[in-house]
């Protein structure tokens, strides 16, 4: 990963934000706004790319003693993370967002495209096709994402919901399944049968693109 002062000027996080807007920049990027600056043995990417890590692993579940271990982040900064957060999911909600074909879930979804490790997402739904919630179900290695249809359908039965899509990046870059794909996605489709809970698609995706099952005719 590039220091921060090796990435030129203009591309540097604050810089970008103040010239293209905050939607330009990435997960990292926009963390490493809100760390500032990091320490003399660690540079703020590196501190940002840290907090990141932590904060996928909690699946939303974030833990200020987690984040204070992280060298670089202090109580202040801790404190600040915890507040833009949850600012954040305050403020932008998708509770509600109706979903009528594929490509409308790739906004609460897309920023998980540029991450190292598979992410698992699951998205539930309501019988009108509207987003009750989403969520990572889980992070695994490259490619190697382990998923179990319990734990992918354990939020959607406490929510109540009529449906679910899941959703998950592909690091390498490529969105065509493979053949672990189109496994998880037969069980997942026989355990919402058997639960009563349809999946409705499962979508493959990365910075740029995206694989649809459902658009596939799978």
């Amino acid at each position: 990963m590039k220091k921060i002062a090796d990435i030129p000027k203009r591309e540097r996080p604050c810089e970008k934000l103040q010239e293209r807007g905050a939607a330009a920049l990435s997960d990292l990027e926009l963390m490493a706004v809100l760390v500032g600056k990091g320490t003399k043995g660690r540079d703020v990417m590196s501190v940002a790319e840290r907090i990141l890590k932590t904060l996928d692993a909690s699946q939303g579940k974030l833990n200020m003693e987690e984040l204070q271990k992280i060298e670089g982040v202090g109580p202040a900064k801790a404190t600040l993370i915890a507040a833009a957060l949850e600012f954040a999911r305050r403020r932008i909600r998708p509770e509600g967002l109706r979903i009528s074909f594929p490509p409308d879930v790739l906004p609460l979804i897309r920023h998980y495209g540029d991450r190292k490790q598979e992410h698992f997402i699951c998205i539930s739904l309501n019988g009108a096709s509207e987003v009750i919630a989403h969520r990572v179900v889980s992070v695994g290695l490259v490619n190697k994402t382990q998923v179990h249809p319990r734990e992918v359908f354990a939020d959607p039965i406490t929510d109540r919901s009529s449906a679910i899509i899941v959703a998950h990046n592909h690091p390498s870059g490529g969105v065509l399944p493979s053949k672990e794909d189109a496994e998880i996605t037969l069980q997942l489709k026989a355990a919402g049968e058997t639960l009563g809970i349809k999946l409705l698609d499962h979508i493959i995706f990365n910075q740029k693109d995206y694989y649809s099952f459902l658009e596939k005719g799978l």
